[in-house]
């Protein structure tokens, strides 16, 4: 008889869950991860592949140098998306979605779904 055999384990009927104070919502996580309208588009956009903050900003009408300059920190500090600048003149500064940013992916095309089912 090995050890683990001779252990008495206790009734489950003991087992009493802590009562939690406060629910975390792992939604409201990701939208902070993710950010606002404008980090949609970019995602979109980045989607397709690596693309130059130039291109995104032309195929993201209506979006401020400034909004993209401070979207594009965003998810790169979220670990979203790879920022690679490369030692040119100008300097050439290439976008990226990591791992974690290509799971974004399918989550963002059920929206787009839903979005075209119901809006």
């Amino acid at each position: 008889m090995s050890t683990l055999e001779n252990e008495k384990v206790a009734p489950l009927s003991n087992y009493v869950p802590k009562i939690p104070k406060e629910i975390e919502c792992s939604i409201e996580r990701t939208l902070e991860v993710i950010g606002g309208k404008w980090a949609f588009l970019v995602l979109r956009e980045l989607f397709s592949g690596t693309k130059r903050f130039g291109e995104l900003q032309r195929q993201i009408v209506g979006i401020s140098p400034k909004s993209l300059t401070d979207i594009l920190r965003h998810l790169e500090e979220h670990g979203v998306l790879e920022r690679m600048a490369f030692p040119t003149v100008p300097v050439t500064v290439e976008y990226t979605l990591t791992p974690k940013g290509q799971d974004l992916h399918q989550i963002i095309k059920e929206m787009k779904l839903w979005s075209a089912k119901w809006t």
